[in-house]
């Protein structure tokens, strides 16, 4: 029998796919108008528990209790008729529509046969409203910014009469603004009544708005903490099962001074006169704030854009990369921030993504030598530890730390000797950001050269051996490791 206590529970959720088990035996409870954080590594099995919430993953065993009634499995519609409510990181807003429509698509508000488009916009007046937040329902939802459509997801789900609203990942997408405005409709929720499952990375978050965490490894339950008796060092060790005393290892400064690439008075894609130089051994970070123009200068690095003025010399060479591809073939390789659109094939083997770069290589006359394939990909599988019953698995079947390293896999099969990390651990668990950082340190004891772009501060100068500060396209600063100052890079970055 359910305790009145709870709004819903998970009783047992296990689910099994062929090959692996991503769920065993979980049990969680959540109560009336609380915020419980879920969190866990990457692969810990946080979005598929949620998705049985909402009828996206059928269980292969236990129950699902919401308001004392018990399901064994959910379906989309049965969800919300059962007031739970899912906020993924794709949002399903129709950005041809505007605000009012997208808040009520699929169910209209009619006068007869008619849309009724003037009813629709003053009940979304109200749920705004209700929300503190200002959007004009007319407004075409692709006009708005993301933080902007997140709230329309969430006043879509006020609307429904969720009673549980389960939020993934939410900040992920968000300016620091942004962040702080879906906080305070967050509290306002749960002043309301309302119960909220949030997921996160972000540890500082759940400190901030959950009353309890509930942690997940390896697809078991671990443990429930409240969240104003616990401490990060304990929730780290739980989500790992392991101390990370040093977040960011210790590497030895190995670098030479041999320069293996030079821009000089480089302009394009937004950017304006960048000079800098990269030494071969080192991680060179690039700092900035959103839109500083760290991206748009490593794509013309990559020939994924135009560049207009200036040289690039690399390896002594004057190079103008007009593809990716040329790039490639020169030494130069990217691990970009959206790993998913760009990074990887993701309805493609773990074993084809590694050896995408190399198949001329491992080929003669067009037929790819089998076995030498596989022995690349086992070689990475083993020195990345990249979890996977088999290298025939899908990669868009593994968790996001792992695809980060089968597309660094694929860049050291490729040998490369500059690798570009454009946010190498966005949407990565601590456990999973402390083997990439171990694994950059790797490609630096290699002989290979980082250059690194990181919206973390204690990232970019945990692992950098020196960081170039951009601000609306233009190099601000430049500072040597024992430079490195957390208020000074942020002076340079607001170019104040």
């Amino acid at each position: 029998m359910m305790n009145d206590e709870y709004i819903l529970e998970l009783q047992h959720i296990r689910k099994e796919y062929p090959g692996v088990i991503a769920l065993k035996d979980v049990s969680l409870e959540v109560k009336k108008g609380e915020i419980l954080a879920l969190i866990g590594e990457n692969g810990a099995g946080k979005s598929t528990l949620i998705k049985t919430c909402s009828g996206a993953v059928i269980p292969t065993s236990g129950k699902i209790v919401i308001n004392g009634k018990e399901f064994t499995h959910m379906s989309p519609q049965l969800a919300a008729e059962n007031g739970i409510a899912i906020i993924y990181q794709e949002f399903n807003n129709v950005k041809g529509l505007s605000a009012a429509e997208n808040l009520f698509l699929g169910k209209p508000i009619k006068k007869g046969l008619v849309i009724d488009k003037r009813a629709m916009e003053k009940e979304a007046e109200k749920a705004f409203a209700q929300l503190n937040i200002k959007i004009n329902p007319k407004t075409l939802v692709g006009d708005l910014t993301v933080g902007y459509q997140q709230m329309i997801e969430i006043a879509k789900a006020i609307l429904q009469d969720a009673k549980v609203l389960i939020m993934d990942e939410p900040s992920a997408p968000l300016t620091s603004a942004e962040v702080e405005s879906m906080f305070k409709v967050c509290e306002l929720l749960k002043e309301k009544g309302v119960s909220i499952i949030y997921i996160s990375h972000r540890l500082e978050e759940i400190y901030r708005l959950s009353d309890r965490i509930v942690v997940l490894r390896d697809g078991e339950y671990i443990k429930t903490l409240i969240t104003k008796d616990s401490h990060v060092d304990e929730l780290i060790q739980l989500m790992v099962g392991r101390s990370l005393k040093e977040t960011f290892p210790p590497r030895e400064d190995s670098h030479s001074d041999e320069v293996i690439l030079e821009l000089q008075n480089v302009s394009g894609n937004g950017d304006k006169d960048i000079d800098l130089q990269i030494r071969k051994g080192e991680i060179l970070g690039l700092g900035g704030l959103v839109g500083a123009g760290r991206t748009e200068l490593v794509q013309m690095i990559f020939g994924a854009a135009k560049k207009t003025e200036g040289k690039m010399i690399f390896k002594g060479k004057e190079i103008d990369p007009k593809s990716p591809r040329e790039a490639i073939d020169l030494g130069i390789a990217l691990v970009p921030e959206d790993r998913k659109r760009h990074g990887a094939l993701l309805g493609v083997s773990i074993k084809n993504n590694i050896n995408m770069p190399i198949y001329k290589k491992i080929s003669k006359a067009s037929v790819i030598n089998h076995k030498k394939e596989m022995e690349v990909a086992k070689k990475y599988e083993h020195e990345l530890l990249i979890k996977t019953p088999t290298l025939h698995q899908l990669v868009k079947n593994l968790s996001g730390g792992n695809q980060q390293k089968v597309i660094i896999g694929k860049w050291l099969a490729a040998n490369s000797e500059l690798i570009i990390f454009d946010e190498p651990t966005r949407g990565i668990d601590v456990g999973a950001k402390a083997e990439i950082y171990k694994l950059m340190n790797e490609v630096i004891a290699n002989g290979k050269t980082i250059l690194l772009i990181s919206s973390e501060m204690e990232e970019l100068m945990g692992m950098s051996d020196r960081i170039i500060v951009l601000a609306e396209g233009r190099i601000t600063g430049e500072l040597k490791k024992d430079e490195f100052d957390q208020e000074t890079i942020m002076k340079m970055a607001s170019a104040v």
